[in-house]
């Protein structure tokens, strides 16, 4: 047997009938034999052992669940021990009764390939019967209409009724907290709105004016500019400047007031409508030099 190469190359049939020798043999996985390529199967070499790893299954008429057999196990005990202990007739007409569409008059049998949930009654339909139309269909559930919290106001009511475990005091004293925070939280919505306006107002007298935030910090160092003909103060030059000319200059002709020159300071900058005046100030408080620095 084999080659002198490969000794061990090939094994015989063990079929007494057989004994060819087969170089690919092939090994029973039940009885552990070996076998040729004709007799490797259970029923060619009548393995005695076929039996053991065979699954044999039977539906229960009674309840329609299946009843494995035992291979080294009497048919007729496995059977009267699902009887006694496992049989359910209950669960035959739950197991055999195949769903059908629901519209009246019709027996369609929904299987997965012909099943349509619909998206608002989400109710399982058959192919015909899919659309909204065909199957009468009462549309989708209505949302709760009013506050949203009422909701939930009520249902809690309705299992305080049912349990009868919570004194009857306590929807009453939540309902007054959830009151209480409710009006909390509108006072303060109010402020900041009261607050949002106020600051608005400020913001649109100032852009109309020109006046600026400043000015009471300027007052204080002593560099306020005044406005000869409103009054107005500015914390410098260039802001009294605009004013004058957005404010009295245009306005000048229909008001019948006279235009108003303004000279400013080219040391400290500071703003005079009197030239003399302006003449003045840099000699007194700049030692007389009017040159920039």
């Amino acid at each position: 047997m084999g080659t002198p190469e490969f000794p061990n190359l090939g094994k015989h049939c063990t079929v007494e009938d057989c004994k060819q020798i087969d170089f690919l043999p092939f090994t029973c996985d039940r009885c552990s034999q070996v076998f040729c390529l004709e007799h490797r199967s259970y029923i060619k070499h009548g393995c005695p052992k076929a039996d053991k790893k065979d699954v044999t299954v039977v539906i229960c008429p009674l309840c329609a669940k299946g009843v494995r057999l035992i291979p080294d196990e009497d048919p007729n005990i496995t059977w009267d021990t699902h009887v006694n202990t496992d049989c359910d007739p209950s669960n035959y007409e739950r197991a055999t009764k195949k769903k059908k569409c629901p519209v009246p008059g019709c027996k369609e049998i929904l299987t997965f390939s012909n099943t349509l949930k619909c998206r608002d009654c989400l109710v399982d339909h058959c192919l015909k019967h899919r659309f909204g139309l065909d199957h009468k269909c009462p549309g989708p559930k209505k949302p709760e209409a009013g506050f949203q919290f009422m909701g939930l106001l009520n249902r809690n009511r309705k299992e305080e009724r049912k349990s009868n475990r919570a004194p009857a005091t306590s929807s009453t004293n939540w309902t007054s907290s959830f009151l209480n925070a409710a009006s909390s939280v509108r006072a303060s919505a109010e402020a900041s709105m009261t607050k949002l306006g106020n600051e608005i107002s400020q913001k649109l007298q100032f852009s109309r004016d020109g006046v600026s935030q400043s000015s009471s910090s300027g007052s204080r160092n002593g560099h306020v500019e005044e406005c000869p003909q409103c009054g107005a103060t500015f914390s410098s030059v260039t802001t009294l400047v605009e004013h004058v000319e957005k404010v009295h200059e245009k306005g000048g002709n229909r008001a019948g007031g006279k235009k108003v020159t303004i000279d400013a300071c080219p040391k400290c900058s500071r703003g005079f409508h009197d030239p003399v005046a302006l003449v003045e100030h840099v000699e007194k408080d700049h030692g007389g030099s009017s040159r920039g620095r």
